[in-house]
């Protein structure tokens, strides 16, 4: 009885000890804690794509690969009010012409017009503005036979009134008759997109050249028997141009008011052609280097352009050698003639009752 009674006691006992090493087993005498594995999820962002000639987002992507589009536009006095497609240019040459008179080469990309005009005729000047464009569509109304011959042998694709006249409408008669949409002119030519002409800042930076100066704008003239008067002048964050008195509006009422005003001085030679009235047609030397004077973001920066050939871009820089930076936007390239411009003081301001004064405020550029 007495044994029995111990083997009872030792069960318990015995269950016990098989437990204790178990949880001993099972703890490994390990005190540490357990541990966690946390997993860094990364979130990629798609930066939409830049347009090449504005530095802007692209509103539609497709238009990305396509070719810059260059056309002719006259810009007499009789022109004005009546040219169509200038606000909806990425970039606008404005060049001088028989008698100082001048005419537009206004360059489309990433947005179409509906009409663009009048379409005028070529110069030689026209070469050396389309060749850094990789090879883009031209559009003009006609030209002299030695002007037809170098628009031949140049990187370009022809879609001038002569070689592609179903694209094109007339508005009454005379010069200032031909028209066409872009949409006609691009459709089924290919050509080559081209790349960035200028550097941009950020939307919405500010100018940061140590040397840029606070500025109301700029007075040009290219002289000559029709002595085209033209001003740009500060307004908010663009420029509003005049010409010879006029406020400049395409033929919608909208004023000209690119983000960014290139004036590049530039030396005037004779191409060797002259007009129908016998005056001489100069050309714009764009090869080389000259001064230039950039309005951007209420700013003046002034420096150098540079361009070792024609088909190299035109490099801007500030007097330390850095490149002047762009708005994002619209911009207009005034090939001014040497000696042609002068600056516009900073308009009054409420903070100190007077403009501060602009070094070499109107002086004129000079090579």
């Amino acid at each position: 009885m007495q044994h029995d009674r111990s083997r009872f006691l030792l069960r318990p006992l015995l269950t016990l000890g098989v437990l204790a090493l178990v949880a001993s087993a099972c703890g490994g005498g390990d005190d540490k804690k357990p541990t966690t594995t946390t997993v860094k999820v990364t979130t990629t962002t798609t930066a939409p794509p830049v347009a090449a000639l504005t530095g802007l987002p692209l509103a539609d992507a497709g238009v990305r690969g396509r070719p810059a589009l260059v056309v002719k536009i006259d810009n007499t006095p009789k022109a004005l009010g009546k040219q169509a497609g200038l606000n909806a240019a990425d970039l606008v040459y404005v060049e001088q012409v028989e008698g100082g008179a001048t005419r537009l080469a206004a360059v489309f990309q990433s947005t179409d017009a509906d009409a663009v005009g009048p379409v005028r005729s070529a110069r030689t000047s026209d070469y050396n503005i389309v060749k850094n464009l990789n090879r883009p569509l031209f559009a003009y109304s006609g030209a002299n036979g030695g002007v037809e011959a170098g628009i031949k042998a140049s990187p370009l694709i022809n879609v001038g009134v002569t070689a592609k006249q179903t694209a094109y409408t007339k508005r009454g008669s005379g010069v200032l008759r031909f028209f066409a949409s872009t949409k006609s002119l691009y459709d089924g030519e290919e050509g080559a997109a081209p790349g960035p002409l200028f550097t941009y800042r950020p939307i919405g930076a500010p100018v940061t050249t140590p040397t840029a100066e606070a500025t109301g704008g700029v007075d040009i003239s290219y002289g000559g028997s029709s002595r085209t008067m033209v001003k740009w002048a500060i307004d908010g964050d663009g420029w509003l141009r005049s010409q010879s008195g006029t406020a400049h509006a395409d033929d919608t009422g909208t004023r000209v008011k690119p983000a960014n005003v290139i004036v590049q001085f530039v030396d005037y030679r004779s191409s060797g052609y002259v007009d129908v009235t016998g005056s001489p047609s100069p050309e714009a030397v764009l090869v080389g280097q000259g001064e230039v004077w950039v309005f951007s973001g209420a700013k003046l920066v002034r420096g150098r352009w540079s361009r070792p050939s024609p088909e190299s871009v035109t490099a801007l820089s500030d007097a330390s050698g850095q490149p002047i930076t762009l708005a994002p936007g619209r911009t207009w390239v005034e090939l001014a003639p040497v000696a042609s411009a002068a600056v516009v003081p900073a308009p009054v301001t409420e903070s100190t009752g007077a403009s501060a004064p602009i070094p070499g405020a109107g002086t004129t550029g000079k090579s």
